[in-house]
């Protein structure tokens, strides 16, 4: 059942003894005198229908615990050690001053708790709701987009590793797998968690174990094809069946109906990095740069600095890309924002998304390249949307496919401006993107429009800082605590929570009767 706050202070009360040593304008003096009344207990009512039974711990002191964790970015057992030992605290949660604190089991237990419900983020929305009652965002009417990519809490593992361990879940979590896999499986003991000890130089060895585990895997994934598991299981045989071809290939020779196998000589776009953390991806954030992680994207008023919402999701996939959870971010805003972004948002679609919308962009363009270096790119083809057809610089028209392909082909070979175009044999190629008209635009306005560009520059570092505030000091927080995209959204929401209690405090919230304002 629901716990109830503390009604009478204890003798030894915290706040009544020390209270007046917890700075104000800090996080802990504002959970000291308002906890619950930004965390009421009806907040939480639906997470314990119950009437009968053990009082959970009270709503209000769970979710400042929760608040404080996140923003000092501390793990469940140090997070209780700090709230056992440390007086700001007790102060905050309003506790006595000889209070031991609970199992840091609990903390788990409430993320749980939420994660399950149908208001996972309900936290954030409480002090968002304080937010918005300030007035503080009242006539900001620009909101920045970026994102950050935090690291997994796992370590990466390569495809013999993943391999093993796929099969030993199966092997734990199906019914009837670990009877199958003993009479069946022999290219490794899968009683021994660790990598096979072979000659890792020797490329005949490490193909004859790559192709017997694959071949056990195969034979694992067919033989439970037809039966039916609860979800569990479900996911741990699905999970086995595409690490089996992820990242293997038929061997050289083979047609892969011979159960030979090799590493294949690529990575595969969606790669599962670690059994033990499926959702974990390969990020790019930079071409350049490769992370294994997640990405954080999150929307900030640039004025206040205050974040007004956020997501975390997998690292990529065409559901995942900033374009899209950028739009996402942007529901429930009123018509007219200038929304400022970078590259990664200027996609056409998302263009015309906030056109639709009734938003305006300031999203820098992605440079175009062209085949040839300092050659035409294809900002310099004209294309008729309505005639359906492209033009280039030398006069030539060409249809667009209904694949939005321009191909001029041999018409190319006598140009006398096939040098600045391109040095294909079949002669230049385009592809036009969606919403190709509104790029170019965009493309042209940024490239002429010093005021765009100046408006750009001077409300961009505000979210650089935000998310300088979200990744902590020396990076920190980067590296996640929790696995999954469902916990690790929960942190971020709970991190933004933190940071946006942090500086709207800064800019001097205060409570006069029955409403909140900015002093």
């Amino acid at each position: 059942m629901q716990g109830e706050g503390i009604s009478d202070p204890d003798l030894m009360d915290a706040a009544a003894l020390v209270g007046h040593l917890v700075p104000r304008g800090s996080v802990f003096r504002f959970l000291a005198e308002h906890r619950g009344e930004v965390f009421a207990p009806e907040l939480f009512a639906d997470l314990f229908p119950a009437r009968t039974g053990r009082p959970s711990l009270p709503g209000e002191i769970a979710a400042s615990v929760l608040v404080l964790q996140a923003l000092h970015d501390l793990s469940d057992c140090e997070a209780i050690e700090a709230l056992r030992c440390d007086l700001r605290w007790k102060v905050a949660c309003g506790l006595a001053l000889d209070h031991g604190g609970f199992h840091p089991s609990t903390l788990t237990y409430w993320r749980c708790r939420l994660a399950a419900s149908d208001r996972p983020n309900r936290v954030f929305d409480a002090v968002r709701a304080v937010i918005t009652e300030t007035g503080v965002l009242q006539g900001k009417t620009r909101r920045a987009l970026d994102s950050v990519v935090p690291d997994d809490a796992v370590a990466t593992q390569d495809a013999v590793t993943q391999l093993i361990a796929a099969i030993r879940r199966v092997r734990r979590e199906v019914p009837g797998a670990g009877a199958l896999i003993t009479a069946e499986c022999g290219a490794h003991d899968y009683d021994d968690p660790g990598k096979p000890s072979i000659a890792w130089d020797d490329q005949a060895a490490r193909e004859v174990l790559v192709s017997g585990l694959v071949n056990d895997a195969n034979t694992v994934v067919n033989a439970l094809s037809s039966n039916e598991f609860d979800d569990k299981a479900s996911r741990a045989s699905a999970l086995l069946a595409l690490i089996s071809g992820q990242d293997v290939e038929p061997a050289e020779g083979s047609d892969g109906t011979d159960g030979r196998w090799r590493i294949a000589r690529k990575v595969a776009s969606d790669r599962v990095v670690s059994v033990v953390d499926p959702e974990a991806r390969h990020v790019h954030k930079i071409v350049s740069h490769k992370q294994d992680g997640y990405k954080a994207h999150v929307a900030v008023e640039p004025d206040t600095g205050l974040f007004t919402a956020g997501k975390l999701a997998k690292g990529c996939g065409e559901g995942n890309h900033e374009a899209v959870i950028g739009l996402e971010l942007l529901d429930g805003e009123p018509a007219g924002r200038e929304v400022l972004a970078d590259t990664a948002y200027g996609t056409g679609d998302m263009r015309a998304e906030l056109f639709g919308r009734g938003h305006c962009a300031v999203i820098k363009p992605m440079p175009l390249r062209s085949a040839v270096e300092g050659g035409f790119t294809v900002d310099d083809f004209a294309v008729d949307e309505a005639a359906g057809t492209a033009t280039c610089s030398n006069g030539l028209t060409r249809p667009i496919t209904t694949t939005r392909r321009v191909a001029f082909g041999v018409a190319c070979r006598s140009c006398p401006l096939r040098a600045r175009c391109t040095t294909g044999t079949a002669g230049r190629k385009l592809r036009l993107r969606n919403n190709d008209a509104l790029s170019r635009r965009a493309r042209a306005q940024w490239a002429h429009d010093e005021t765009l560009r100046r408006r750009y520059r001077q409300h961009r570092p505000m979210v650089e800082r935000s998310i300088a505030w979200l990744i902590g000091p020396k990076g920190r927080c980067r590296k996640l605590r929790y696995r999954g995209v469902a916990a690790n959204n929960q942190w971020l929401h709970t991190r933004m929570v933190g940071l946006n209690l942090r500086r709207v405090l800064n800019l001097g919230l205060t409570r006069t009767t029955r409403t909140w304002a900015i002093a």
